[in-house]
């Protein structure tokens, strides 16, 4: 399977006044990107540890609503934090928001295991071990298929489920095993390390490797890092932008690149 290049954009939802962020919501997609995340955490996770937040799945129905072209999720969702019957139910409530006339919805639901032990600590949340935390997951995407399965009306398209992380050994069988788009962090060396090792999870639970689109995070310029990061297998390339300015210079570069090369 051949992936079209696409540009994401994680608005990181802290140190702004959600005015700012709604703003940054709307130059993102006016910017031309094809995907904006959020993050779900509870506090920031740089600067001020107590600065201004906002929470994850209440912020994605309101960019649903919003925007009108552009794909949202978050990057990534903590398994931990909401049962799986009731997350599948929030995705597929928000697939049908963001719908537009013909055209599907455009939530992704971006997922993870979950890492950051003061959101657990203060929520009140089991904070468990790397270990306990990747079975929950593991346990927890096949739930949310079937209850999308289950619900009425049924999600708009198959919502596509990005996984993040690149741990050989567990979270890259479960990208081989469920996922739609796997999110990593690195240079091209890495994305290509652990790509040889998802496509042998892929070979093991019998699916085409290249059914899954890579994703990586930028924070480099495309001029610098984007050929050798396309070369070695990436299409989806997010960038990150934080409160309370969001600056979108680095992801218009981005967004070019992705033009001249898709005119290439």
């Amino acid at each position: 399977m051949t992936f079209p290049v696409r540009i994401g954009v994680q608005i990181q939802p802290q140190h702004a006044d959600y005015s700012a962020i709604r703003d940054a919501a709307r130059r993102v997609e006016d910017l031309g990107v094809d995907v904006l995340f959020n993050w779900d955490h509870f506090f920031p996770l740089s600067g001020d540890p107590d600065g201004l937040h906002f929470e994850c799945w209440s912020m994605l129905a309101a960019w649903a609503e919003q925007t009108e072209r552009v794909e949202i999720g978050a990057l990534v969702t903590c398994n931990s934090y909401r049962n799986p019957e009731l997350l599948a139910d929030m995705a597929r409530t928000i697939d049908h928001i963001s719908a537009r006339g013909d055209a599907p919805g455009r939530l992704i639901l971006g997922i993870g295991a979950g890492w950051f032990e003061r959101d657990y600590a203060e929520y009140g949340y089991e904070f468990g071990t790397a270990g306990s935390r990747i079975t929950d997951l593991a346990e927890a995407l096949p739930r949310i298929r079937s209850r999308w399965a289950a619900l009425n009306p049924a999600p708009t398209r198959d919502i596509p489920i990005l996984i993040g992380g690149s741990g050989p050994r567990r979270t890259l069988r479960l990208v081989a095993e469920h996922a739609d788009v796997w999110h990593s962090f690195g240079d091209a060396d890495a994305l290509r390390e652990r790509s040889a090792i998802l496509a042998g999870h892929a070979e093991a639970v019998g699916r085409p490797v290249g059914e899954i689109e890579r994703s990586i995070d930028v924070r480099r310029r495309p001029s610098e890092v984007g050929q050798e990061l396309l070369d070695a297998g990436a299409t989806l390339f997010t960038v990150e932008s934080s409160g309370p300015d969001y600056d979108l210079d680095l992801a218009a570069e981005w967004v070019a690149w992705r033009d001249a090369s898709t005119r290439g």
